[in-house]
């Protein structure tokens, strides 16, 4: 059986070869078959436009067979009209960037004949010829390489890597292509097997080391093949579909991410037996918000194949739909969980109606539970004000603020001081918080100086990014809450949130994403270690959505590097992992409407009969 291995693991460094590829590197194939001949791959920069060139009475024209042959399609008519036009608008800019072109014109007729001709139209056109950042390259039917010198010099060459030449004849090669074909049966898909690589990597070293740019044909059309080839350093990626392959390589850096900070995933003590038959007295609920499978992987995958998360020995699904769409939004899906009750989307804890539904923190604070709120985003954004607040409408940040003023819950730890404190209204809520018994603060570092058992922290600036510095924040909060809430010997829950999972889902970006997953999976772990010593807890990990439509299209588990290609910016309807661990645990596994989440919680706790 021959050995197959990923491309990534041989030359990986960084993936600095992709960061380095531009749409100069676009090898527009059969150009002239496109919706927009030339226009399409001109506007998108592309390093090569190839055109296939047959000569009748006297004429080039651009056609893939001779059956397709237009006399509308004349190669001036089509390229060297519209380059030379480009070329005096920009004063001998080939592009607006500056970046080089190369008109590749692929002789499908008698090669002596046609390159004559060649030669005489280009000629009619001196801005093209004189360009030092134009090369019109000649590939299909060539003249035999010792006829070379005998064309003009602005006349180049796609050379052979069969082909042996002089130095002179080397001068006049541009670059070096070979039909893929002729190495491997790979179609685009998977990996290659060791053995044809070797072949091609062979084939790309001897062109390089002739200072030679290599390209392949007959090469499929894909984003695997795209990577593939990039990681091979081929100089030249063809595509029929200029405007996506340029799309991928303008977000290439933002599709991967190699990680650096690895941390130490915390095993659990006890099995999902341990609990069997007790009840839980706390519970502590972690949102991801946008996290789904993918992103939970794509974080194993960058901690090299260390997650608490996937140490959590129960496991379920959770079906996000909201009541008036298939994709939820974080309103809906927080609703449901704070509530027991599916609402449309948009609307903060009311029904479908507008009508206010009691919340897990009101209920619970009716029987003596001690409640805290934490948020690493703005605390009045859709999933954490689902806990405290009642608005039809997600954005009204004010009115969301002031209906903390009326919840019950002890804690409150995130961003948004604004909302409660420059009002439009004029309201100063941190003074009437105050009043009522709390300690405000609007710096984070308060979190360690303060010892009252109702608090109040919002500091924007201690909610940013992972990649701009947020640091411990999450586990800091948790922390703080656990230990204010043990000392009070009441029974407590905790809603915690990993708000800019689904920033980075939103932003497509593989970095953001992962980042913010590793640093959620740390307070998981926390959360983890604090039931293990505090067994009548309950822990519930979860998302209220997946965002991004995240897929994984490579990576390393040993190298702590993955690399992601995003559906959408927006949220998708695929169901979310839930993990339980801790008394009632057992509950949590199976398929069920996000609801579950709030009236499992409320069965645990308030059941009367064994588990």
């Amino acid at each position: 059986m021959k050995k197959i291995i990923t491309l990534f693991c041989l030359q990986f460094v960084l993936l600095v070869q992709a960061q380095e590829y531009s749409s100069s590197n676009i090898h527009s194939h059969n150009d002239y078959a496109s919706t927009m001949p030339f226009y399409n791959a001109y506007s998108n920069e592309a390093g090569i436009i190839e055109a296939d060139v047959f000569l009748v009475n006297n004429e080039l024209f651009v056609a893939h067979t001779s059956k397709e042959i237009s006399i509308e399609n004349s190669l001036k008519k089509m390229y060297l009209e519209p380059l030379s036009s480009k070329l005096k608008k920009l004063d001998g800019q080939v592009y607006p960037s500056n970046k080089p072109l190369i008109l590749m014109i692929d002789i499908k007729s008698n090669g002596d004949e046609t390159l004559k001709i060649i030669v005489q139209q280009l000629k009619l056109f001196p801005e093209i010829i004189s360009n030092k950042n134009v090369k019109v390259v000649i590939s299909g039917n060539r003249p035999a390489p010792a006829k070379w010198l005998e064309y003009p010099e602005f006349i180049y060459f796609d050379g052979r890597p069969t082909e042996n030449y002089s130095s002179q004849e080397l001068s006049r090669v541009e670059l070096i292509s070979q039909d893929l074909k002729e190495l491997t049966v790979w179609n685009g898909k998977g990996v290659l097997t060791q053995a044809d690589l070797e072949k091609i990597q062979s084939t790309i070293k001897k062109v390089h080391d002739q200072h030679k740019k290599m390209r392949f044909w007959a090469t499929q059309d894909n984003v695997n093949t795209w990577m593939t080839l990039m990681n091979l350093k081929v100089d030249f990626i063809g595509t029929d579909n200029v405007s996506a392959l340029t799309e991928f390589i303008k977000k290439i850096k933002t599709t991967f991410y190699q990680n650096t900070e690895f941390h130490s995933a915390y095993v659990p003590k006890n099995t999902a037996t341990s609990f069997k038959n007790k009840q839980p007295k706390n519970v502590i609920l972690l949102i991801g918000d946008g996290m789904g499978l993918t992103q939970i992987y794509a974080g194993y995958t960058a901690n090299k194949g260390q997650l608490s998360l996937f140490n959590i020995p129960t496991q379920g699904l959770s079906i996000t739909k909201a009541s008036d769409s298939y994709i939820t939004d974080s309103a809906a899906g927080a609703t449901a969980m704070a509530t027991g009750h599916k609402t449309n989307n948009r609307f903060i804890s009311v029904d479908e109606n507008g009508k206010s539904l009691e919340l897990i923190t009101q209920q619970l604070a009716k029987k003596n539970f001690k409640t805290a709120i934490i948020s690493a985003g703005n605390i009045t954004d859709a999933t954490p004000a689902a806990f405290y607040a009642h608005q039809p409408e997600r954005s009204y940040s004010e009115p969301i603020a002031n209906d903390f003023l009326s919840n019950p819950s002890d804690i409150l730890i995130g961003g948004g001081t604004k909302e409660f404190t420059a009002r439009k209204d004029g309201k100063d809520l941190s003074k009437i918080l105050s009043q009522k018994g709390y300690t405000f603060s609007d710096k984070f570092s308060a979190l360690d100086t303060i010892k009252n058992f109702k608090f109040i922290i919002l500091d924007d600036a201690s909610v940013v990014s992972m990649k701009n510095g947020r640091g411990d924040f999450l586990t800091k909060s948790l922390a703080k809450a656990t230990s204010t809430f043990v000392k009070t010997k009441n029974p407590f829950f905790i809603m915690a949130e990993g708000a800019q999972i689904d920033y980075g889902g939103h932003t497509n970006n593989v970095e953001y994403v992962v980042r913010e997953m590793l640093d959620f999976d740390k307070v998981v772990g926390q959360a983890m270690e604090f039931v293990d010593k505090n067994p009548e807890t309950l822990l519930i990990v979860t998302a209220d959505h997946e965002t991004g439509g995240l897929s994984l299209i490579d990576g390393s588990v040993a190298k702590g590097y993955v690399q992601g290609s995003f559906s959408t910016n927006d949220h998708t309807a695929v169901p979310v992992p839930v993990f339980a661990y801790g008394p009632g645990a057992h509950v949590f596994s199976g398929v069920y409407q996000n609801t579950e989440i709030y009236t499992k919680i409320m069965e645990v706790l308030f059941k009367k009969k064994a588990f």
